[in-house]
């Protein structure tokens, strides 16, 4: 392996925990959104993160006018779909079953891409990696609600199916943007602005749109966009193209972990044993997928 190869590997890491990071804050901005219906705040996030795409792809493309790569439709289509898709499907679960059991199943995405690596060509799946993803879901398990907190019911079936699938979802568009390396992430412009589309359109149809906002409430849609619901898009699809796809996805466990410790910051939530035991869960899972236990092993006897 080169070490041009490693360096990008590497940079593409960095760059993917952008996006995870950017997701921790999505529970504090969405408290900002309170009153405002769930599909146009989607509408609005995917807007603004369709503009900073597009002042991205217009700056690059003064800094480069040779550059005239054209993304292919399926790559669109399927890059679109798959952002609208998991957003409608896990609104729709949070309506139809308990937030917290909801979520949590949901929250099976990483588990989903880790193991769906190993169809993917040039990669291997090694048993650190599942037991590294398993172990930040345990901790993910915890953090959204304690063994005695979390009651699954034959009730809400349909919700708990439909968080399913969002799990499903972006587990797919996350390991498909590796098939589709050779289209520039900045093309994920085209998907925000079909997204909000989409989100718009069923906003006006099935919500009742809220027309006059409150600064807080615009802060929040704006810094939304900027950042968890537009802006991580991008630095997510560099990160699934280029970076290691298994560790990324463990780590993304980092980004439920994060935000329970924002909430205690801001005086939102509390500090528990769950909080403490789910932390040792997440940050172990994710140095035990990265390889490095096994890679110290390994060197061990020459050293």
């Amino acid at each position: 392996m080169s070490k041009t190869y490693k360096s990008r590997r590497m940079r593409a890491n960095l760059i993917g925990l952008t996006a995870i990071a950017s997701w921790a804050i999505l529970a504090l901005l969405t408290i900002g959104t309170e009153g405002v219906p769930p599909f146009q705040t989607a509408a609005v996030a995917f807007a603004v993160g369709a503009f900073v795409g597009l002042i991205w792809r217009l700056t690059s493309a003064k800094q480069n006018s040779q550059d005239k790569t054209k993304a292919p439709l399926k790559a669109l289509a399927f890059s679109s779909l798959g952002l609208f898709a998991y957003h409608a499907l896990y609104f729709a679960a949070l309506k139809s079953a308990p937030p917290a059991e909801a979520s949590l199943i949901a929250y099976l995405w990483p588990v989903l891409i880790v193991v769906g690596s190993a169809l993917l060509p040039g990669e291997t799946l090694r048993w650190y990696h599942i037991v590294g993803a398993t172990a930040g879901f345990v901790g993910c398990g915890l953090l959204v609600g304690g063994p005695g907190e979390l009651a699954f019911s034959s009730d809400s079936l349909f919700g708990y199916t439909l968080a399913l699938i969002a799990a499903f979802t972006w587990a797919s568009y996350s390991l498909g943007s590796r098939l589709f390396a050779a289209v520039p992430t900045q093309m994920v412009v085209v998907s925000c602005t079909v997204a909000a589309i989409l989100s718009a359109i069923v906003a006006a149809a099935f919500e009742p749109i809220v027309w006059i906002l409150s600064p807080l409430q615009w802060i929040s849609l704006i810094s939304l966009g900027l950042l968890p619901l537009g802006g991580a898009f991008y630095t997510w699809d560099f990160g699934m193209k280029f970076g290691d796809i298994q560790w990324l996805g463990t780590a993304s466990y980092a980004a439920p972990l994060l935000s329970t410790i924002i909430l205690v910051a801001t005086g939102t939530a509390s500090i528990t044993w769950a909080l403490a035991a789910a932390c040792a869960l997440i940050v172990g899972g994710a140095f035990l997928a990265s390889g490095a236990l096994s890679q110290r092993a390994a060197v061990q006897p020459d050293g």
